[in-house]
C-alpha cells in the first residue's frame, strides 16, 4: 500500500505555482511562510498534515486546507508543484 504524505514527509519544503508568482515554504516545525511575487513572508504560520490532507492557520487566525494528489499540492485554488 502506497505510503502517505504524512508519512514520508515529503512535503518538507519549497512548493511553488507554474508561474512562481505564489510560494509556500513547508518547514519541519510544522511552521510556513508564503510568498506572493515580490512581497516575502506575505503570510506566515502553521500548518498539520494528516494522511494527504493539510490544515493551515496563519497567525492572524485565518485557516485553509489543501490535499496532496499525485506529488502536487492543490490549496485554495492554486495548483503548486515541489520545487527540488
Amino acid at each position: 500500500m502506497e505510503k502517505t504524505i504524512e508519512e514520508t514527509k515529503a512535503y518538507i519544503g519549497m512548493w511553488v505555482t507554474k508561474d512562481g508568482h505564489i510560494r509556500h515554504e513547508l518547514l519541519p516545525n510544522h511552521r510556513y511562510d508564503e510568498a506572493r511575487g515580490d512581497r516575502k513572508s506575505a503570510y506566515r504560520g502553521s500548518y498539520k498534515v494528516t494522511g494527504n490532507h493539510i490544515d493551515y492557520k496563519d497567525d492572524t487566525g485565518f485557516t485553509a486546507d489543501g490535499e496532496f494528489v499525485n506529488g502536487e499540492l492543490y490549496h485554495g485554488g492554486m495548483h503548486l508543484f515541489k520545487e527540488n
